[in-house]
């Protein structure tokens, strides 16, 4: 039975407000709870798992002006909440935290959660959202749940994590970088970066996620892609990105995202390489950044860990990462649900079509 048939909880959703911040803080912690009754999303991170809660710990407090939080209230009691970040030059939302707890009149969390996603399906096609992500643990009714809610599950991530403890690399002399082919990625790099994400990618992915050459000249605070269930992790982050060229220096081999942390949160890396290109040099490179950045020559270890998210098709990156101290720690399922119709309209040339999208009304 989905949570529509089971009959609309007897609450109401309502945008957060200040004076909600406790009572989300709270919330958020049960929902990682399991003996609490709770559900979440499950995202992994310290350990043996990394929850939403120590993840985004502040709902409120890290917002940004086009940013969403809208909770479920119940006779005065918050029960559910859910969390949108907005990017500010795509129309693509991301659910980034959703939580529920039992309803005071016996809803019950899924129900909830099923209510407050509506919500954001519903305030998205208004405000003009081309595209709607999520990634969630495949646990506690969340895939059936975003499905039931028109998402389509295109992929899934391994996400690794490297312990706080481990030493990290020695800082990397800039002849060895040198040698090596990295060189720090700039908007001028976006060609070549794009072309390197079509190599790797599958293209029923390319063509979910839908990223164009501006996509790539993109690079800071902001900068999303290429894409990962761990992204919301990079507002917390000092971001730089690398490009590591092939040998003939003609095009890319490998591309490295190294997010520092500037929170009691973990250090950041996504790793993008073609399969039969070496890229343990390149990870080894982004750990000792990782280093250099923090300040830690002395005290070698990386604080609360690095964490890395692989999808599977992008092997074999995750055993080079394991080589390098990584081990996995969960698999998270993506999901995205399209407004846009996809259709084709005869061009002014013989047998040829070209493609049009259409943003669908609400």
């Amino acid at each position: 039975m989905t949570a529509a048939r089971a009959g609309r909880p007897a609450g109401k959703v309502r945008a957060a407000r200040i004076t909600d911040l406790a009572a989300l803080g709270e919330l958020s912690r049960l929902c990682e709870d399991d003996a609490a009754g709770g559900r979440s999303l499950g995202l992994p991170v310290t350990g043996p798992r990394i929850g939403v809660f120590s993840l985004f710990r502040l709902p409120l407090g890290a917002f940004r002006p086009h940013d969403l939080l809208f909770v479920y209230e119940e006779d005065r009691r918050v029960a559910g909440l859910v969390r949108v970040e907005r990017e500010n030059h795509r129309d693509d939302w991301t659910i980034v935290e959703l939580d529920g707890l039992t309803g005071l009149a016996g809803a019950g969390a899924g129900d909830l959660r099923f209510r407050l996603v509506q919500h954001v399906l519903r305030e998205g096609q208004k405000r003009g959202a081309a595209r709607f992500h999520v990634a969630c643990t495949d646990a506690g009714g969340n895939v059936e749940l975003f499905m039931q809610a028109g998402f389509a599950r295109y992929g899934e991530e391994r996400v690794l994590h490297r312990d706080g403890a481990t030493q990290l690399p020695d800082a990397w002399s800039e002849e060895r970088v040198a040698a090596a082919r990295i060189l720090q990625a700039t908007p001028r790099d976006a060609i070549a970066l794009m072309q390197l994400y079509t190599q790797v990618t599958p293209a029923p992915v390319r063509r979910l996620e839908g990223f164009r050459i501006p996509d790539w000249e993109r690079q800071g605070s902001n900068w999303r892609v290429p894409r990962s269930s761990l992204a919301p992790l990079l507002r917390f982050a000092d971001i730089e990105g690398y490009v590591q060229e092939a040998p003939d220096g003609v095009a890319l081999q490998g591309f490295i995202q190294i997010g520092v942390s500037r929170e009691d949160q973990p250090h950041y890396l996504r790793v993008m390489g073609r399969p039969e290109a070496d890229l343990a040099g390149l990870i080894d490179f982004g750990l000792a950044d990782i280093r250099a950045r923090t300040g830690k020559n002395a005290d070698r270890n990386s604080g609360e860990g690095v964490i890395a998210p692989v999808r599977t098709y992008e092997s074999p990156i995750d055993r080079r990462l394991e080589e390098a101290g990584f081990a996995t720690i969960s698999t998270v399922t993506l999901l995205m649900k399209e407004t846009l119709v996809r259709v084709a309209e005869p061009a002014l040339v013989p047998a040829g079509v070209r493609s049009l999208e259409v943003t669908r009304g609400s």
